[in-house]
């Protein structure tokens, strides 16, 4: 079992990758930063994240400049793999193509509310490759979704602090939010109703493999707190947001989620640089229907 020691040192490893992707990001100078030596930081690396440093690198960049390629069109290819670390053009196209199946180029091309990276298929040659799904419902009835069952606010947000515990991948994430849970009841705060629980989404299902996909499970907090083991802490950066209040089942999540981003492009706001989150404001348990009351905050420029 992985100790809590490690994987607090890992949480704060897992946010400097996140802010310096463009930057050169050494195994030792990783190493460095956590405290360990690079043979065994890389040992607890894998073993925590379930991949290795170097291809958790290239993975975070592909999926970066994914991410750039399907909001700004104007992005230019070559720019984007000097910008991210890749020798050439022709080396960032080969790494980007063995993730998506499609080359950068391509990928530019396709439109945000319609395509999820959601499955895999055997290419012609027989080698599985990542591609691109339509969803089920299409742009006009997301949309229509979207104006039948939220409440969209554009709301201005401060800076709030936040405990965190780090989840990898959709399985296992009840046991992430038991873990804050517990915490926060050991400290006394569930007792104040204005305690929130969120989960940030650092990765977006869009692009990152579900398995992959990072996630802080965190309690907002109104006094200065210390890290404990594999609890940590952060903060939620402040500004504008797209805020919209949500009572669905647990089912509707990515749907609901879908419509707000191409509710986001038609009204033409664009996303910040900081990651999106959820706000809970109820135990969906506790509903007569089994239906949760939720926020859905996109931070935009």
């Amino acid at each position: 079992m992985v100790s809590e020691e490690y994987i607090g040192r890992i949480n704060i490893i897992l946010r400097f990758i996140d802010n310096n992707l463009d930057n050169q990001l050494s195994l030792e100078k990783i190493a460095e930063k956590a405290s360990y030596s690079p043979f065994h930081f890389h040992r607890i690396f894998k073993a925590i994240t379930g991949e290795p440093l170097n291809a958790y690198i290239i993975r975070k960049r592909i999926e970066k400049t994914a991410g750039i390629l399907i909001r700004q069109k104007g992005a230019r290819v070559s720019e984007l793999s000097l910008q991210y670390g890749f020798s050439s053009n022709s080396s960032f196209t080969r790494a980007f193509k063995k993730v998506y199946g499609i080359s950068p180029s391509e990928f530019r091309k396709l439109s945000p509310g319609k395509y999820s990276k959601i499955c895999k298929v055997e290419s012609k040659n027989g080698q599985e490759n990542q591609i691109f799904e339509k969803y089920i419902c299409n742009i006009n009835n997301q949309i229509t979704w979207i104006k039948m069952n939220a409440k969209i606010e554009i709301k201005e947000f401060l800076e709030t602090d936040i405990a965190y515990v780090t989840q990898i991948g959709v399985e296992g994430i009840e046991q992430a939010f038991d873990k804050v849970l517990r915490w926060g009841r050991s400290k006394g705060m569930l007792e104040n109703s204005n305690t929130k629980i969120a989960r940030i989404f650092h990765d977006s299902f869009k692009i990152t493999d579900p398995d992959k996909v990072r996630m802080s499970i965190c309690m907002f907090l109104d006094k200065e707190m210390k890290a404990e083991g594999e609890i940590g802490m952060d903060s939620i950066a402040g500004g504008k947001h797209i805020v919209s209040r949500f009572e669905i089942t647990v089912e509707e999540f990515e749907k609901s989620w879908s419509g707000l981003f191409i509710w986001m492009n038609e009204n033409g706001y664009q996303k910040s640089a900081h990651d999106p989150f959820e706000i809970y404001h109820n135990n969906f348990n506790d509903h007569p229907e089994k239906k949760c009351i939720v926020d859905f905050c996109i931070p935009i420029k």
